[in-house]
């Protein structure tokens, strides 16, 4: 069973390259995470927020990446930020193309 994370939060930017550049290593270091299979890098400079989606193998990988995450945004300044735990229904994702 794939878990879906939804997390995002309030940010005045970089976005975009900028974006890219600043944050490749934490890209990389994403990998490493237990449980982990994919992420969707989310952005909205008009909005300032910012966050992702992400895909893990099971609820306590989820779980335990939004806890370390959620603490490590916190020690940039980041507060307010908002979380959601799905699971995901495979059947219906394929016939729409995404990955499980």
């Amino acid at each position: 069973m794939t878990y879906i994370l939804q997390m995002d939060f309030d940010i005045d930017g970089p976005f975009g390259e900028e974006m890219a550049e600043g944050f490749a290593g934490m890209a990389e270091s994403i990998n490493e995470e237990k449980g982990f299979l994919w992420k969707v890098w989310t952005e909205n400079p008009d909005t300032q927020e910012a966050g992702g989606i992400y895909a893990f193998e099971t609820k306590e990988a989820a779980e335990a990446y939004l806890e370390k995450h959620s603490a490590r945004l916190e020690e940039f300044g980041i507060t307010g930020i908002r979380s959601k735990l799905f699971r995901m229904n495979e059947t219906l994702t394929k016939i729409n193309h995404g990955t499980a």
